[in-house]
């Protein structure tokens, strides 16, 4: 099977849940529902069941080296082109940085990886460098500008891994890992069963979310800056053609394996995550811009994403 007809099954998920959502077959809130299930439970059994069987001596260093390269650079480019280019406010930086950035290595990684690279060993990695590394970075902005007097709220910080089920999964199965631990059959099975999930249900939630793209019926207490055209093409570009380019360029300098530098350069290419839409949200910064960044690129990012698997895929066949 190419590497492009890979993509088939990923499209047309994705259409039969934006069908879905808009005929109303599942009703209204089936992109939230489907979208919590995913997040709370069928994406970190996913995460678990992957890290807990990955030997931590296995890690790609230098894969995961360039990859990390492409998202310092892309979301550092970002972080300061949002107040030089268009006028954010500190708040909304970290935002537009993680718009773009910040890889949608859980939603729609997971189907792309095991599509396209057969497996999501080198995924998790990425989700793991997010999570553990970035999403803190992050995290720690929002909290400094969010705050009156410019304070970290080392609680709230320090209980992120407890209520985000994305980072506990992913800590729990790298110490699952690193102890040699071994589930009980029942609960391998069930959280076999349960990961497997993950793949059909994200894309379905993905479709129906592409459909719900106007603003929350809840108005903010205060109008949100719209996000401009001109700002969603550069974070498009960034995303999508910068980042893939930049993860490419430092794995030939690194001397990775053409499998490997299909790996990096398509996680790389993913759009931007969800997530960032949340955590703006959450925070109340650079909502607008997060909602439409994560729409964009998702909408662009299929086809973006199968050129270059068929490029590189050459290489690796």
């Amino acid at each position: 099977m190419s590497l492009v007809s890979a993509f088939v099954p990923i499209w047309i998920l994705t259409a039969l849940g934006y069908a879905a959502c808009r005929s109303g077959l599942l009703g209204e809130a089936v992109a939230s529902v489907l979208g919590r299930f995913v997040f709370h439970l069928a994406m970190p059994s996913a995460l678990f069941l992957t890290l807990s069987r990955m030997p931590l001596s296995g890690f790609a260093g230098r894969s995961l080296l360039a990859f990390g390269v492409s998202t310092a650079a892309v979301i550092g480019v970002g972080w300061v082109g949002a107040s030089w280019l268009f006028g954010r406010t500190p708040g909304e930086r970290p935002i537009w940085g993680m718009a773009a950035g910040y890889v949608n290595s859980a939603n729609l990684g997971i189907p792309i990886a095991t599509q396209v690279l057969g497996n999501v060993s080198f995924l998790a990695e990425v989700v793991l460098l997010q999570v553990l590394v970035v999403t803190p970075v992050i995290l720690v902005a929002l909290d400094r500008h969010s705050d009156p007097a410019g304070r970290v709220r080392v609680r709230r910080f320090a209980s992120l891994p407890v209520r985000n089920p994305v980072i506990l999964a992913s800590l729990l199965g790298v110490v699952w890992s690193a102890a040699g631990l071994h589930l009980p059959s029942a609960a391998d099975a069930s959280l076999t069963l349960l990961s497997g999930a993950a793949v059909p249900a994200a894309l379905v939630a993905l479709g129906a979310s592409l459909h719900r793209t106007a603003p929350s019926r809840a108005e903010p207490a205060e109008p949100a800056e719209p996000a401009q055209p001109a700002e969603l093409a550069v974070i498009a570009a960034l995303k999508l053609v910068a980042q893939p380019v930049i993860a490419y360029a430092a794995g030939l300098a690194l001397h990775l394996s053409a499998p490997q530098l299909l790996a990096v350069v398509v996680c790389a290419g993913l759009p931007t995550a969800q997530n960032t839409f949340i955590y703006a949200q959450e925070y109340g910064a650079g909502e607008e811009v997060a909602n439409r960044a994560v729409v964009v690129t998702t909408t662009l990012s299929l086809a973006t994403l199968a050129v270059a698997a068929t490029l590189l895929g050459r290489s690796v066949n």
